[in-house]
């Protein structure tokens, strides 16, 4: 069975030395942070799992990475795809320690040498910079048992491009009847397909909505929507959790903006426009708000 969730994590450097909290039941150290709950923002889950998990009040600088990973559990029958979000954090306020429930039972600033010599999860070794190791045996095991699949909620993870050319154009899809927000226009981009990483499948769906060949040259942040009754193909209302993240992309030599998925998608046309075209469009909001971005 195929699951899938989303991970946030904390970047948070002191004197040299970075944070890292170990998990309980297994013993592998990480980078603090854990998972989205249902309709929260990632950036509100982090704060709440890095407080939890060390002592400390934090405040979010900006997203610094996202990466994806799947792992296997064949005891469970379970294939999970984690798709990680590691955001620059700075203190606020109070005070490390270690947490006494949970999934972690250390939290230490450790300069990273010594970070390295430990038993290091393999996105936080990556996300660090440092080598990364095969865990120990053992290691791989769920610290606890997957939840039920809820029959009415679904998670959806997106990337999204604020897409343009080299003359500032600005690449944007429309929303087919059917689907939330039809005739809205819309970013391109989309949910990405299990064990895909998110640019791989940001530059998949740029081809398919829009025939075009881009390339990714900035992460811009992440959004986050939730529709508790959301009515699409599936016919019913269904309760929608969206996590989106933002890249800029830029395509270098674009051509006629042109949907070449196939029939019966979401997208039903595409199209460039100049910024002050964008302005006068009925546009989602994240469209919107990155458009907003724009020569800042």
């Amino acid at each position: 069975m195929e699951m899938r969730r989303v991970g946030v994590y904390g970047v948070l450097w002191e004197s040299g030395r970075v944070l890292v909290v170990r998990d309980r039941s297994l013993g592998v150290w990480r980078l603090a942070g854990g998972a989205v709950a249902h309709a929260e923002h990632p950036e509100h889950a982090v704060v709440r799992e890095v407080s939890r998990q060390t002592g400390l009040t934090v405040a979010v600088d900006r997203l610094r990475a996202v990466v994806a990973d799947v792992t296997t559990y064949p005891e469970d029958d379970v294939a999970l795809h984690t798709d990680r979000l590691a955001f620059d954090l700075s203190v606020r306020g109070g005070a490390l320690r270690d947490a006494v429930d949970g999934p972690t039972d250390r939290a230490r600033w450790l300069a990273p040498a010594e970070v390295a010599r430990l038993p290091l999860a393999p996105f936080s070794a990556e996300l660090l910079g440092l080598p990364v190791t095969p865990l120990p045996t053992g290691a791989h095991r769920p610290g606890e048992p997957f939840p039920p699949v809820h029959p009415d909620r679904r998670l959806r993870f997106g990337a999204y491009g604020l897409v343009t050319d080299p003359a500032g154009r600005i690449l944007l899809t429309q929303i087919a009847d059917g689907y939330p927000g039809a005739g809205m226009w819309h970013l391109p981009g989309g949910g990405t397909d299990h064990g895909e990483q998110p640019t791989t499948g940001l530059l998949r769906e740029l081809v398919e909505e829009g025939g075009q060949l881009g390339r990714v040259v900035e992460l811009l942040g992440v959004d986050n929507l939730h529709n508790p009754a959301a009515l699409g193909p599936e016919g019913r209302p269904l309760d929608w959790h969206g996590v989106r993240v933002i890249y800029r992309v830029l395509v270098d030599v674009p051509t006629d903006a042109v949907v070449t998925e196939s029939a019966g998608g979401s997208t039903a046309r595409a199209g460039w426009f100049t910024p002050s075209q964008a302005a006068d469009l009925l546009l989602t909001g994240i469209a919107a708000s990155a458009i907003g971005q724009l020569g800042r």
